[in-house]
């Protein structure tokens, strides 16, 4: 709509005259406040953010499953959970690690992921016979490496034995066979691992074993006879650890050494030095000492003989 500007002629009034630009000026505001001129702001009001700015997704890409996901909860198999090492799950099932990785054809032992399914028992083995079943404790050798390992496990026995400084070799009191065997624990012989005084007792949800206390340095023995399954500091929270596997149902581990004497594969005896303590992982000189049967820690007190 034009509107014509006329001058006001004679005789009209003033106030027909402002009658007028009133008019004019409602016209104006009122085209202003139409759907076609809103503001951008004002058609926002009440529409969703996704759909003033939509986002495509991006797909996820397309992940193969963990090997041996097939097998996961099936008895004789272990699922490989969030910090877990191929060392770990060995401790957690009572598995030398180099077998874990033979028998599931894992070439680099560092490469094992969440969620990935291993096998823990022998090819050929019926898990659940192998879980209720004791197995007879391996044939160990009982040689030394070298003379200094020999003279080292020695000392080791006379330091933990009181009584073995008046005799070569150490004897096993009578209460400990009796206890032994009353225990039903496959007739493995054992012994304690140092001669400290024990600060930390058994609890399975805080301290999977005893604290042992000790000056660094102090003989570490083993427990029993066996075999080392591992010896090294892989294991967070171990420090410098040696795990010794005594038969297909018991391992010991021996944790926070400032020294290891043995390592991987080595047969030892019952008493004899494997280890030094020390604080390693640690926050004061102490040996922890772990019973584990089939993988489960259970409370070395109840197996150790009376001190």
């Amino acid at each position: 709509m034009r509107l014509h500007w006329q001058r006001p002629v004679p005789g009209r009034t003033t106030s027909s005259f402002r009658v007028l630009a009133a008019c004019v000026l409602a016209v104006t505001l009122a085209g202003c406040a139409s759907p076609r001129n809103k503001a951008p702001v004002e058609d926002r009001v009440g529409v969703p953010s996704a759909a003033r700015a939509p986002v495509a997704a991006a797909p996820e890409a397309d992940k193969p499953p963990p090997p041996g996901i097939e097998n996961a909860g099936k008895p004789g198999y272990y699922t490989v959970k969030p910090g877990d090492t191929l060392i770990r799950v060995g401790l957690e099932s009572g598995q030398n690690w180099r077998d874990i990785a033979r028998w599931n054809n894992i070439e680099n032992p560092n490469l094992i992921e969440v969620g990935q399914v291993v096998r823990v028992v022998p090819p050929g083995t019926d898990p659940a016979v192998a879980s209720t079943r004791g197995v007879p404790p391996a044939k160990v050798e009982s040689r030394a490496l070298d003379a200094k390992a020999g003279a080292s496990a020695a000392s080791g026995v006379a330091a933990a034995t009181p009584a073995a400084a008046s005799t070569p070799a150490p004897s096993v009191p009578e209460r400990t066979a009796t206890a032994t065997s009353a225990s039903g624990d496959d007739d493995i012989n054992w012994a304690w691992p140092a001669r400290g005084a024990v600060t930390s007792g058994f609890d399975e949800s805080r301290n999977k074993g005893l604290a042992i206390a000790g000056k660094a340095g102090d003989p570490v023995l083993a427990a029993a006879d066996g075999r080392v399954v591992y010896a090294g500091s892989g294991l967070r929270g171990y420090g410098n650890l040696v795990i010794v596997k005594h038969n297909s149902t018991y391992l010991t581990a021996y944790a926070h050494n400032q020294t290891l004497l043995v390592k991987e594969d080595q047969s030892v005896k019952r008493g004899q030095k494997i280890a030094e303590m020390g604080s390693s992982d640690a926050d004061r000189v102490q040996l922890h000492f772990e019973i584990r049967k089939q993988g489960r820690p259970v409370d070395p007190a109840r197996l150790l003989p009376p001190r």
